[in-house]
């Protein structure tokens, strides 16, 4: 199992990712996280802010956009979708909305059994790293999970997908309007004891393997 999980963007270790992805590398970008924006808001980020398949390009990675809602229903055509994609990367936004994108796509189950196969590396950030771990709970300090855009059903999925052991709170410590919402993520966690890594931007969390090679590069796991 191959994860690159960012607190935002592509953070500062590109160089991982591209050893993750080899050469040639096809990705599909998920921006489902997004779609409780306005479309011409979107559109008008990419253009004027960050647009992630320029910013593949520039890594000599194809990117194209990839709908979950056009296969809600339908994990089967998903799974067609993404039979010739190695790496997949989930956009931030809001985490629920991604996770119940996931969930009614059949994405969920689909990149499980990609990575058990290990013929794919799954990325993301923000939301898209947060979407990874054991358990949404805490993470509604920083999204709302009753933001339903239409199409989407109204049940809070609080289960992530489990493919790492502990929780990830991005935007920690950092120049970012949710840095002030990620440490009351952190400070709930800490109370709970549950495990968690606190990520700064530009900080990366590379997996490779079993849950016990799992690496963070360029941070450090916070103790508050």
């Amino acid at each position: 199992m191959r994860l690159y999980l960012s607190s935002y963007r592509l953070g500062e270790n590109v160089g991982a990712l591209l050893a993750l992805v080899g050469n040639g590398a096809r990705a599909a970008i998920i921006s489902n996280a997004l779609d409780y924006i306005p479309a011409s808001a979107r559109k008008a980020y990419r253009a004027e802010v960050s647009d992630p398949i320029a910013d593949f390009a520039a890594l000599g990675i194809e990117a194209h956009d990839l709908d979950l809602k056009d296969y809600f229903g339908a994990p089967f055509r998903l799974e067609t979708a993404l039979k010739d994609v190695d790496l997949v990367w989930a956009m931030g936004g809001n985490t629920f909305i991604l996770r119940r994108a996931m969930a009614q796509s059949g994405f969920d189950t689909v990149i499980t059994e990609r990575l058990a196969a290990d013929s794919i590396v799954y990325g993301g950030f923000s939301a898209g790293a947060v979407v990874a771990t054991p358990s949404l709970s805490g993470i509604e300090l920083m999204d709302d999970p009753n933001e339903i855009p239409a199409g989407y059903d109204p049940a809070v999925i609080w289960d992530g997908l489990g493919l790492i052991d502990y929780a990830i709170v991005p935007h920690f410590d950092s120049p970012h309007p949710e840095s002030v919402a990620a440490r009351r993520v952190a400070n709930q966690l800490a109370r709970r004891k549950t495990p968690f890594r606190a990520l700064r931007d530009g900080e990366v969390i590379v997996h490779i393997g079993k849950m016990s090679n799992s690496q963070i590069s360029n941070s450090k796991e916070l103790a508050l």
